[in-house]
């Protein structure tokens, strides 16, 4: 490569390189501020909006017009990289002669992917919010200049995808911002403390569960409900009271089926005291008894959850499409599903469930399917039952009879007693791999 006899820098080539470095700097500017703003976190900054960040408002409102501001960035990005390289190559030219054209390309690669590339956004994806917050307001007047430019190439894009049949989507649905949430919250634990999150990423799995789970499937079955007769003498009522743990029991008249109230406890001992400890013969518990509330099987916990609030209530009855008594459902039923059980003095964990010293568990048919997923860590499916009496009946095809054995879904069951056509007890036993088990 010859150079010219003469290699000197006059005043303008000098201020041209000046120019080409400034806009180097502007370069790595525009796209550490891209990656920055596309990962700050928006979780954060609409919080730090909420508590007045104006700074953080400004990011959180780019953020909702992404299509803009990606598109200003870009053509920011690219008008200083273009023109760096064009200033890079003259100045070369006029310096080198024709071998400037080969030196300024690859000055100016190694430049740009070094120092407008690499470096800013290596810097940015590890300072995201600082960074987003500091250039947050630049770039936004930077969207305001160059609206109308990012209007008509929005416009040549849609239009040139459209020709091939693509359509240009408006942004995730609630289905795939479901699916990014349930994502950040298995990496909440990252870090190194699993155990002490996995408490914490079960309940935020749960509320997301809410508007997906049915009433059916957490109810206490009417099989399992303590009730009350409406018509039963004073001191049995008083007896039933008195030996049930619950402060609510639904009253019937003739037949279960006919739930007519519920009897609060609380209301029952106001009713005493007011008789100064008497109970007449005369004495009627309708008079002091709520009206029923029945709720469909088919009710999601969510909108149970916010009936509750609404009504101030909770106790529910839950009914068929046939309007048949099915059980009964509270809001601390829907409470223990977000932050697991919530056990008092009167309750068993997951009872009806006792492990057997040979690794086996003698269940009860009632158990629902959720409760023992949530005690033991199991996945037994509970799409189309939801006790575990309804899982073998659904899997076995028919009624199986005292002795019976069937193996699914990891576990072999054998039914241990039976009522009638309702399997009233059940073994399961863990299958495993080793060939002695």
């Amino acid at each position: 490569m010859d150079l010219p006899s003469e290699f000197t820098i006059d005043a303008g080539t000098a201020i041209t390189l000046g120019v080409i470095f400034l806009l180097i700097l502007l370069s790595g500017f525009f796209s550490g501020s891209e990656t920055a703003l596309t990962a700050a976190s928006k979780a954060r900054l609409t919080q730090l909006a909420r508590k007045g960040s104006t700074r953080a408002a400004t990011v959180v409102a780019l953020r909702d017009k992404s299509d803009s501001l990606i598109g200003a960035i870009l053509i920011g990005n690219n008008i200083a990289n273009i023109l760096a390289s064009a200033l890079a190559t003259s100045a070369m030219i006029a310096l080198v002669g024709e071998n400037g054209v080969a030196i300024a390309t690859v000055t100016m690669t190694v430049l740009v992917v070094i120092f407008a590339e690499v470096l800013p956004k290596t810097y940015a994806i590890n300072n995201a919010d600082k960074m987003a917050l500091f250039v947050g307001p630049i770039i936004r007047v930077l969207v305001l200049v160059l609206t109308p430019f990012t209007w008509a190439t929005r416009v040549i894009v849609g239009g040139t995808l459209k020709l091939f049949g693509v359509s240009v989507a408006a942004g995730l649905g609630h289905d795939e911002r479901e699916e990014e949430l349930r994502g950040l919250i298995e990496m909440h634990a990252e870090g190194g403390r699993e155990v002490e999150h996995e408490h914490e990423r079960a309940m935020l799995r749960s509320i997301l569960d809410l508007a997906d789970v049915e009433v059916e499937e957490i109810m206490t079955h009417r099989g399992s409900v303590r009730m009350i007769d409406a018509e039963a003498p004073i001191d049995e009522l008083l007896e039933q009271v008195l030996e049930s743990p619950f402060t609510r029991l639904p009253l019937y008249r003739a037949e279960q089926d006919n739930i007519v109230g519920v009897l609060h406890v609380k209301a029952l001992l106001r009713a005493i005291r007011a008789a100064k400890g008497e109970t007449p013969e005369s004495f009627d518990v309708m008079a002091i008894a709520s009206e029923p509330w029945f709720i469909p099987d088919t009710t999601t916990l969510l909108d149970q959850l916010q009936a509750f609030r609404e009504r101030r209530e909770h106790f529910a009855v839950v009914v068929d499409e046939y309007g048949s008594f099915m059980g009964v459902v509270t809001l601390e039923d829907i409470l223990e599903e977000i932050v697991g059980d919530i056990l008092d003095e009167h309750d068993v964990a997951v009872a009806g469930v006792r492990p057997q010293p040979d690794g086996s568990y003698v269940v009860e048919g009632a158990v629902t399917i959720r409760d023992l997923n949530r005690e033991f860590e199991w996945d037994l499916p509970d799409e189309e039952a939801s006790t575990i009496a309804g899982l073998v009946l659904y899997e076995a095809r028919k009624i199986p009879e005292v002795g019976q054995e069937f193996a699914f879904h990891g576990f072999r069951f054998r039914i241990l007693r039976r009522h009638r056509n309702q399997m009233t007890l059940l073994r399961m036993t863990p299958i495993t791999d080793d060939p002695a088990a």
